[in-house]
């Protein structure tokens, strides 16, 4: 009998060994193919390529600054006080396009419920305005407009909060009455369904605040969204759509630092409650870029800055705060979204069209003198200058089809013979923007110092700017 037990630890010894190994294995295997497999979609290659865009705000508010729909869910707005008589969307975009934007979004329906386009959902819309006795469509006239400019047009729609439907985030009634709450959904899926088929395609699709899944309450976004936009980007989209982006933790247009496209996640709170360390994960499971937002004019009061509110040219931001805002967004991996007001003519106000034109020149001149470039696959990169040459500033993109493989990296400079450091990061991915006090080199080296995968540097370029 002794020797029969001990066979039979040793056989229990040996399965449970096998066992783990198999185990380890598996995992190890799981992770590889997912380190392996969470990379962009074309969509997304596509989106981080277009670098800029706007975010064009226009509602019942520039007409009544003092409406706020949580005070009082029984007050809506007299649709007789929307009448901006000189609207041209042509304007909007022109502005966009001379401060560098490639692609604009546009607020068709915000929380006040008020539809910027003839929606057959509710009475609630600019067709029961005075404004084009209530024959306009804005919506039309802004795709109109990005065709006619050049720019890949969006569409912010708001399914969380409506005032006038009585609706808060998450996006359910505040009767809490579920037949009040079934009426909604069903307006919420014509009203996403008008926009997404009736327009043509979309470049972007925004959902302040994320999407209430069917399992909460609400309804399937997910498969409307996949049968009629299904190339486009979404921002805090429904969980399992393989085109989300998500929102950077703050309205200010700074990520984080480090900044990865990849994510445990795909969307994050309710999209105006600030939170740190939203930082994505190299490890993670999606691939989910962020988007940084932020509006041109500083306003602390309801709404911030993203609606015009009479007599406030003076809290426009600064050349050097957009700038500044631009290598913390851009130059951090993620897209720049500025807010653009429209005043109660249904214009871009003067000031504002004056700084965007001189965003966009100012942005163009810093990166206007490069001075050396390089590009490969390893771990090292050498910029050679002919003679000495003042830089100040060095931009490293990955080529993240192949998805985020930098992982450490340190940034050094040669003078006098010497290597010096410069500077040393984390996550690179589209595009990192090394901004530092000018000096003269004769060289610029990139190390990479940890990586997964074989580093592939899609452009490392040194500027010397006076901006």
């Amino acid at each position: 009998m002794t020797q029969f037990y001990m066979n039979m630890k040793k056989y229990i010894f040996r399965f449970i060994v096998l066992s783990l190994i198999s185990i380890f294995a598996l995992t190890f295997t799981v992770s590889a193919i997912q380190k392996k497999s969470v990379t962009p979609t074309k969509a997304h290659l596509n989106w981080s390529d277009s670098e800029i865009g706007v975010l064009i705000h226009f509602d019942l508010q520039v007409f009544e600054p003092t409406y706020n729909f949580r005070k009082d869910w029984n007050y809506h707005p007299d649709l007789s006080i929307f009448n901006p008589k000189e609207l041209d969307t042509d304007q909007w975009i022109r502005a966009a396009k001379s401060m560098g934007a490639t692609y604009a979004v546009l607020v068709a329906k915000h929380c006040s419920g008020f539809s910027l386009w003839p929606t057959k959902a509710h009475p609630y819309s600019v067709k029961n305005t005075p404004w084009r006795n209530g024959q306009g469509d804005i919506l039309k006239d802004f795709m109109a407009s990005c065709k006619k400019f050049g720019l890949k047009p969006g569409i912010y729609a708001s399914t969380t909060a409506n005032g006038y439907l009585r609706v808060d985030n998450p996006g359910k009634v505040v009767s809490h009455n579920p037949e009040e709450q079934k009426k909604y959904n069903e307006i919420v899926k014509m009203q996403l369904t008008e926009l997404w088929s009736q327009y043509g395609e979309l470049f972007e699709v925004w959902f302040d605040g994320g999407v209430l899944p069917p399992e909460k309450g609400g309804f399937d976004v997910l498969s409307l969204l996949k049968k009629y936009q299904p190339k486009s980007l979404a921002f805090q989209g429904p969980y399992g759509y393989e085109n989300n982006i998500r929102w950077v933790g703050n309205e200010n247009g700074v990520a984080p630092y480090p900044c990865w496209a990849r994510a445990d996640s795909t969307t994050s709170a309710t999209g105006v409650i600030q939170i740190k360390g939203l930082n994505g994960n190299p490890e993670g499971m999606f691939w989910c870029p962020g988007e940084s937002d932020f509006p041109l004019r500083k306003n602390s009061s309801f709404q911030g800055g993203w609606f015009w509110h009479k007599d406030q040219d003076n809290t426009l931001r600064s050349l050097a705060d957009l700038s500044d805002r631009y290598d913390k967004s851009v130059g951090r991996n993620t897209n720049m979204l500025l807010g653009i007001v429209v005043d109660d003519r249904g214009l871009v106000p003067e000031a504002d069209v004056k700084l965007l034109g001189e965003f966009g020149q100012l942005i163009k001149s810093r990166f206007s003198n490069m001075v050396g470039q390089s590009q490969g696959k390893g771990n090292n990169f050498v910029v050679s200058f002919p003679h000495p040459q003042e830089v100040n500033c060095v931009v490293i993109s990955e080529d993240i089809s192949k998805g985020e493989r930098i992982r450490k990296y340190v940034l050094e400079g040669e003078k006098d013979s010497k290597w010096m450091k410069i500077s040393d990061g984390l996550s690179v991915g589209h595009k990192r923007i090394e901004n530092f006090t000018k000096d003269t080199f004769t060289k610029i080296r990139l190390s990479v110092t940890e990586n997964v995968g074989t580093p592939i540097i899609k452009s490392l370029q040194c500027y010397y700017s006076n901006n």
